[in-house]
């Protein structure tokens, strides 16, 4: 019996011991380092305020909706494979990709149909749009699109702002940024931001 009880201890100290330092010292450390300025707001989720509310997160793209389609004036996410609609918005709780190979009879008709309605936003050829336009990525929720795809959409949201083109142009160069390896890319949630601001509140 007394092997056995001292076996029975000494199991009983090594799951005290793993408890103490995986169950509080390693969580404690975690967010102690998660404290640490530069961090912090990463750990958080990188949400951008606005006069003290969140207005979303750097990180998570969601497509914003006009309240007036006619008169829109955001720049748009690439589309969601997620989303009932074929340009979305997607619902970040539930993003993913389609599983669906390049041949995919249903893949190659989403992409005609969402060329089409990207052209005719635009008021551009359907050989004008660029493939992020009309793809959606593997996470759905891409915060940033093509360099490309920003400038096809400065002149309708230059229009719909009263701001000059030269200006809407300056704002996505100012939100322009690596995405991904080297690969410059426009973060739209910012750059929606920068226009609502420079137009002079919301629209």
């Amino acid at each position: 019996m007394k092997p056995l009880f001292k076996q029975t201890l000494a199991g009983l100290r090594v799951l005290l011991v793993f408890t103490v330092l995986l169950g509080v010292v390693y969580p404690l450390g975690v967010w102690a380092v998660s404290r640490i300025p530069g961090l912090e707001g990463n750990a958080e989720g990188s949400i951008i305020t606005r006069n003290g509310q969140a207005v979303g997160s750097s990180r998570i793209g969601v497509d914003p909706v006009a309240a007036d389609p006619a008169k829109d004036p955001w720049f748009h996410n690439r589309p969601s494979a997620g989303s009932k609609d074929a340009l979305g918005p997607g619902d970040p709780s539930s993003s993913g990709p389609s599983n669906k190979g390049p041949y995919n009879e249903d893949l190659v008709a989403a992409i005609g149909e969402r060329k089409k309605l990207v052209a005719a936003r635009e008021g551009v050829q359907e050989s004008q749009v660029p493939a992020d336009a009309v793809t959606a990525s593997g996470s759905g929720m891409d915060p940033a699109i093509s360099v490309a795809y920003a400038d096809l959409q400065i002149p309708r949201v230059a229009r719909n702002t009263g701001l000059s083109e030269e200006k809407v142009r300056q704002l996505v160069a100012e939100n322009t940024s690596g995405a991904g390896i080297g690969v410059p890319g426009v973060n739209v949630l910012k750059v929606n931001l920068a226009v609502r601001d420079a137009a002079g509140g919301a629209h």
